[in-house]
């Protein structure tokens, strides 16, 4: 299972991973498997680690006053669930991240995160790598939600995503884009003609 992290941080840094380094990693971070609808985090709690997805997908999401829920993040392979927030704030958490799919994760609190960014280079500078791709994508979608038409933020998400409109239902595609699921329909039918 700890193979898929280690691919992800060779692809990110350019520093190596020694064996020790691997050792440690494995050591650190926790297996753990999630069935489709299991929560990862819940309203409410305090975010406390962070989930590395080695197969499955999940979603960060808050449900408001009227009980409907609106998508904030959604999540594959090589990607990582958590809530930041929360984690760093060690204040309840806003959002519900659970497992749409069966999901296998490798799972690390803050505090290891932080000691395995320390103590092996290449794990620091993926992680940095990581905040910056992080917060490039958080910048271009907030842009893109209050710039673009419905059609536009689509068409972005297809061309960046396009792997998640294949594991992911409509529905969750639409409330990730900020737009209702019969927009979303009538842009995917557009699309095909």
């Amino acid at each position: 299972m700890h193979e898929a992290l280690f691919t992800y941080i060779h692809q990110h840094a350019t520093l190596p991973l020694t064996a020790e380094h691997k050792a440690l990693i494995e050591a650190t971070f926790q297996p753990k498997r999630l069935r489709k609808k299991q929560y990862f985090l819940q309203e409410g709690d305090i975010g406390k680690q962070a989930g590395f997805i080695v197969k499955g997908a999940m979603r960060q999401y808050s449900v408001d006053d009227k009980g409907v829920e609106h998508i904030v993040n959604l999540f594959i392979e090589n990607w990582w669930a958590s809530d930041r927030e929360s984690a760093t704030m060690h204040t309840p958490s806003r959002y519900n991240i659970d497992a749409w799919e069966d999901t296998d994760l490798l799972v690390v609190t803050r505090a290891e995160m932080l000691e395995l960014m320390e103590k092996i280079p290449a794990f620091g500078q993926t992680t940095r790598v990581m905040d910056e791709r992080n917060f490039i994508a958080s910048q271009r979608r907030l842009n893109s939600t209050i710039s673009n038409a419905a059609e536009k933020r689509y068409e972005e998400f297809a061309e960046n995503h396009p792997q998640f409109i294949e594991r992911f239902p409509q529905h969750l595609i639409a409330s990730f884009l900020g737009i209702t699921k019969e927009t979303l329909s009538r842009i995917r039918k557009q699309a095909m003609r």
